[in-house]
């Protein structure tokens, strides 16, 4: 039967070559689209998996880039039952690099407490070093640094190179690789420097990293953490309210004011009102729910751009079986007068309409992993699309499926006529 199927196919090779050729079309489409979401879920399992503390930052603040907390209260988080040892740390954003604005990607300035960064278990960037070596006590007050590999390609640097953020110059002792769009953007080097550049007040921090020792559950760590400072109020970071309901001005006043050290001013509390959290902790879970909460219209679109490509695809299969079968009426008329059972007929045409569905989703599926990898290859600092074997299975799965509906009608029309009916339509 599939071998028959198949000769009928290529009895007919330009009508044949039309529907496999849209059914091809629409799942590239589909390959190439998902692969952006499943590239923003990779990226983030990959960057934030691989960090097991807690992030303490001012809530709404999508970044810590935009937060600000007092410096103290890294000294009282210390003290935290289950809290095994903190990290201060200051974000700030590098205007310049080597005289040229950084938009895109951006270039981040990531200010770490160096002592307290070498006795953490496990530690991003200091883990990921590849040429030269990570920061070290002789390099607190300097502005010793370590970029990504990215960085070092961007502006033809090599360790032991001087690189100039804004107005400073800054030496090169280390390079790291962390294989992440969200990680491989930051200049790393010692807090004061960071503060140094970015006008940042000591008294000021943009956030508190803190291991657990694993006797506190992660849960009753953070509600610990939280009521420790529940109450206090230094105002809240206008991150993620800017993105949702302000405009493109009102988010470069507020990141500017941001960047700049100053810090929202205080709001006088209702005394009605329960205490607000003056903490914000997430662990890296948390980190990826933030990002698939700003990626939902992503999805949305997504889907529709998809769904289009698929009806194309599906009224293309059937408009093929559609006419084959018409053409071939007196065909059936006979082999149903020859002893062929309505099942038969119906057997057959299913699987002219899934063999269809199988190689189209075949070459979709190949062209659309073709086009991922050659935009990551055109664009690897700022795309990271990821075909998985998941959708790839999927899609292939889809394509079949779909050729099998699109033969559905067609092969319901032919088996319902006797064999009598068939040959005088024919």
């Amino acid at each position: 039967m599939l071998r028959f199927a198949a000769q009928n196919l290529l009895s007919r090779p330009v009508r044949s070559l039309l529907a496999l050729l849209g059914l091809t079309v629409a799942i590239m489409g589909m390959v190439g689209l998902f692969s952006i979401a499943v590239g923003i879920d990779d990226t983030v399992r990959s960057s934030f998996g691989r960090i097991p503390g807690l992030a303490a930052m001012q809530p709404g603040a999508p970044i810590p880039l935009f937060s600000r907390i007092p410096s103290s209260w890294a000294d009282e988080i210390a003290t935290v039952k289950g809290v095994r040892i903190v990290r201060t740390e200051v974000w700030a954003r590098a205007q310049l690099v080597e005289g040229k604005p950084t938009f895109s990607p951006p270039r981040l300035l990531f200010g770490l407490d160096i002592e307290q960064t070498l006795a953490l278990k496990k530690a991003v960037y200091r883990d990921d070093i590849i040429k030269g070596r990570f920061l070290s006590l002789a390099d607190v007050g300097t502005f010793n640094c370590i970029v990504s590999q990215q960085i070092a390609d961007a502006f033809h640097k090599q360790v032991g190179d001087p690189l100039r953020v804004d107005t400073y110059n800054l030496t090169i002792v280390g390079i790291y690789r962390c294989n992440s769009l969200l990680l491989d953007v930051a200049i790393v080097l010692d807090e004061a420097a960071v503060r140094k550049i970015s006008k940042m007040e000591d008294r000021f921090i943009t956030s508190v990293y803190f291991e657990p020792d694993g006797t506190v559950a992660n849960p009753e760590l953070i509600e610990a953490v939280q009521a420790k400072f529940r109450g206090r109020n230094v105002g809240h970071s206008k991150g993620l309210d800017t993105l949702t309901s302000g405009g493109p001005v009102d988010l470069l006043n507020a990141a500017a004011t941001l960047l700049q050290g100053a810090v929202p001013a205080e709001s006088q509390p209702d005394p009605a009102a329960p205490p607000e959290e003056a903490l914000e902790i997430r662990s890296a879970s948390d980190w990826g729910e933030k990002v698939k909460e700003l990626s939902s219209d992503l999805d949305i679109f997504l889907y529709l751009m998809t769904g289009i490509g698929v009806v194309i695809a599906l009224l293309s299969i059937l408009n093929t079986m559609l006419m084959s079968v018409a053409e071939r009426m007196i065909e059936f008329g006979v082999l149903k007068a020859n002893g062929w059972s309505a099942w038969d007929i119906l057997r057959l045409i299913t699987w002219e309409s899934a063999l269809l569905g199988i190689f189209g989703g075949s070459c979709g599926c190949l062209l659309g992993w073709a086009v991922v990898q050659f935009a990551n290859w055109m664009l690897p600092t700022k795309l990271h699309l990821y075909a998985s074997p998941g959708l790839l299975l999927f899609s292939l799965g889809f394509s079949t499926f779909l050729g099998v509906i699109g033969g559905l009608y067609p092969a319901w029309w032919a088996v319902r006529m006797s064999p009598m009916e068939a040959i005088r339509r024919g």
